[in-house]
């Protein structure tokens, strides 16, 4: 029977995802130089509309029909089949279109997450055709392992609330492949890079951060307390997280600056996500505190040492931070927060952290390797990146005749 309160707040949920999208935007538009700021925001923009369409058509079948544990099918080709009634294997007071939806705006963000790998030198027609790509092969079966009705991961016992895996660590992964086989950008020794403008930057944050109390607290399908408490601890992680990183950099730099906690606060929202159903506030203190020191090293250390072009910190924030938010779940995780959940390592229940930590190594592996495998299929048959007049230009005006300012850089 539909309850039309828990219905409203999924479709709610819904609205405030999809606006995670065009947060996402500016969050990296901002960081990018001024030249590639619109190239971003259309990349962003497009997968909204792209996304859309394939989840639709054959995503959400892909993913959530019941299938032989790898994917689901095209027994929902088009929605044929998916109504206003509920289904039950997935959500008993909603229409079950409402839930499609929901998860609709899971799929479009996902991908939008590498962009920040391969910022300022990938041609927009390798993009399309990539994240298209992407999203069938990687992120529809990876989805239906982890939340589909029959999904093999689900049914081991893997505890992912809200996209630790199925988004964070398979688009952090994702975006590492693509940094390393796309290669650095050109004279990145003798030119870095800076946020060519922080308010973007900050904007963005704010509505990542806003949004994602529709992406944690919507994962509990209802207006119940299982939401409340979601919505709880996403912002208490972020918060923690958003204060460790500005203490890490005062303490290491001697100043603490707004860019970081910005970067601390998305990796709180990120680490809390597969969490956010099962672990109460102090366990979520925690996983904030912590996660800004993994994803400070991650970008400050890591990176530099093996020399690889995460442009944005796609890896060292999604992946890095989803990785410890998935095995903090296996640490925090209490049947007292959550019944239908498991207790985790430190409730008496090491094997939690076990099936949590085989499902960190199978979600790399499998997004690695089939990433690869699609990244090389396009630059063979149309190339990824751009020339270096191209990229020297920048992609605003080469790909998209546009450009964001007056002046350019």
């Amino acid at each position: 029977m539909i309850n039309s309160g828990d219905t409203a707040w999924v479709l709610i949920s819904s609205a405030l995802v999809l606006l995670m999208t065009p947060g996402l935007a500016f969050f990296y538009g901002g960081m990018v130089r001024r030249k590639n700021v619109l190239s971003v925001l259309m990349q962003c923009l497009i997968i909204m509309c792209v996304l859309s369409l394939q989840w639709v058509l054959i995503g959400y079948s892909l993913s959530f029909h019941p299938g032989d544990g790898f994917w689901g099918g095209l027994g929902w080709f088009g929605l044929n089949g998916v109504g206003l009634e509920p289904y039950a294997d997935y959500a008993g007071t909603i229409p079950h279109q409402a839930f499609m939806v929901f998860q609709a705006m899971f799929a479009i963000i996902t991908p939008a997450l590498i962009i920040g790998a391969f910022a300022e030198r990938m041609k927009f027609s390798a993009f399309l055709i990539f994240t298209l790509l992407w999203a069938t092969f990687v992120y529809d079966p990876l989805c239906h392992w982890v939340w589909g009705a029959g999904g093999w991961l689900k049914n081991m016992g893997a505890l992912d609330f809200a996209g630790g895996t199925v988004v964070h660590i398979n688009a952090g992964i994702a975006a590492l492949v693509t940094a390393i086989v796309l290669g650095r950008r050109s004279n990145l020794d003798k030119n870095v890079p800076t946020p060519h403008n922080m308010p973007f930057v900050v904007l963005g944050t704010a509505l990542l951060w806003f949004g994602w109390f529709g992406f944690n607290a919507g994962s509990a399908l209802a207006a119940n307390g299982l939401a409340v408490n979601a919505f709880v601890v996403t912002n208490t992680a972020a918060a923690a997280a958003g204060l460790s990183w500005a203490l890490i950099e005062w303490l290491r730099n001697g100043k603490p600056t707004i860019f970081g906690v910005c970067s601390g606060a998305v990796a709180g929202l990120v680490a809390i996500t597969p969490a956010a159903g099962f672990v109460n506030a102090t366990s979520a203190i925690v996983i904030g505190l912590l996660v800004s020191a993994f994803c400070f090293i991650a970008v400050t250390v890591i990176k530099p040492l093996f020399g690889y072009d995460d442009s944005l910190d796609a890896f060292g924030v999604h992946c890095v931070g989803g990785i410890w938010g998935a095995l903090a779940t296996g640490l925090f995780a209490s049947k007292l927060v959550n019944p239908v959940g498991a207790n985790g390592l430190f409730f008496g229940n090491p094997k939690q952290f076990l099936i949590q930590l085989a499902t960190v190594g199978i979600t790399v592996v499998y997004t690695a390797v089939v990433t690869f495998f699609i990244y090389k299929l396009v630059d063979l048959f149309i190339g990824m990146r751009v020339d270096e007049k191209t990229e020297a230009m920048g992609l605003d005006l080469t790909q998209h005749h546009e450009r964001a300012y007056t002046v350019l850089e």
